[in-house]
């Protein structure tokens, strides 16, 4: 490949304004140079804001640009195996917006083509890369064997969600897969498989408490992990706003760490020593440093291991809580 990156976006949605959008530009050797949409307008204007030259209303065009040698696609997940399956049969690597899919089954699929052209699929589970999460697993031998797990994540509905004439896409399955569960989970299910290894029994039970919308809006599960930890976790995106929680609680046999993973307060470490709260800045850009390593992996500089293989797991995770898969 070339040594310089010369991205195209397939999408020009939220995601790409501050998460990822400026950190493609920030790392050496990676460039924007295309970007897609639906409304020609909009996207337009997008390519204006952010200095890039080219602008598409067609995946397909954008994907046969000879200049474009890298495809990111932030388009809603029921769009992601299409779209990343095009760019690999034109040889050009994916790094595709979490989650990998809005089903297991596709997620299969990408990584079987991925397999058969031999190009990669990366997947935007950033947060792997980042210090904060990073500090979490190098405390980890301070609190013993670990024991059990637990995610406690509530939140308030959004304005958008009362708007039945116009929801938001992350409440509509067939888009999105599920509810705001299968927009946010995927993070917290992500990062505890690369601490502890693959799920591989869970079990859920889901439910609209809120009747803003058809989608699962409150989600209990229980599940098994590949070292023999037990775990849990509760999801609710209706509650009040004094109820708001974002929190996972790592018990060990010697103590216990809590942190969150969207609001990103103070880590807290509890064992024999006492408590010990730590405070870890993000970088400017939160895709910066998985971005980063990516473009080092195309430019056979380092090994990104944030692929579809790795991300497929959390999908079969997600399909099994809400009862998609049996």
């Amino acid at each position: 490949m070339d040594s310089i990156i010369k991205w195209g976006f397939i999408g020009c949605g939220e995601a790409t304004e501050k998460k990822s959008g400026p950190a493609f530009a920030a790392v050496k050797g990676s460039e924007v140079i295309a970007v897609m949409g639906r409304d020609k307008e909009k996207t337009r204007n997008y390519a204006k804001r952010h200095n890039i030259p080219l602008y598409y209303t067609d995946a397909q065009a954008l994907i046969d640009d000879p200049e474009v040698n890298a495809v990111y696609i932030a388009a809603p997940p029921s769009s992601h195996a299409t779209y990343a399956i095009m760019a690999m049969k034109a040889g050009k690597p994916v790094y595709v917006e979490k989650p990998l899919a809005a089903n297991y089954e596709d997620c299969a699929r990408i990584n079987r083509i991925s397999r058969e052209t031999q190009v990669p699929c990366f997947v935007a589970y950033y947060r792997r890369y980042l210090p904060y999460f990073q500090k979490v697993r190098e405390l980890l031998p301070q609190i013993g064997n670990v024991l059990n797990v637990q995610i406690r994540f509530s939140v308030p509905p959004r304005d958008l969600d009362y708007n039945r004439d116009n929801l938001p896409w992350r409440v509509i399955p067939d888009i999105a897969g599920g509810g705001y569960f299968y927009d946010l989970a995927p993070h917290q299910i992500d990062l505890l498989q690369e601490m502890f290894g693959c799920i591989l029994y869970a079990e859920g039970y889901a439910a609209n408490r809120g009747g803003l919308y058809k989608a699962e809006d409150t989600v209990s599960a229980c599940f098994k992990f590949e070292t023999g930890i037990p775990g849990s976790g509760s999801w609710c995106f209706v509650s009040d706003e004094s109820s708001k929680e974002d929190h996972i609680e790592i018990f060990g046999s010697k103590g216990t760490i809590k942190f969150s993973v969207f609001t990103f307060e103070p880590i807290e470490l509890r064992n024999e020593s006492g408590t010990t709260t730590f405070n870890i800045p993000n970088p400017p850009y939160v895709q910066l440093p998985l971005i980063r390593s990516i473009v080092e992996h195309l430019q056979k500089k380092g090994t990104c291991t944030c692929d579809s293989i790795s991300a497929t797991p959390t999908n079969w995770v997600l399909d099994k809580i809400l009862g998609k898969i049996v």
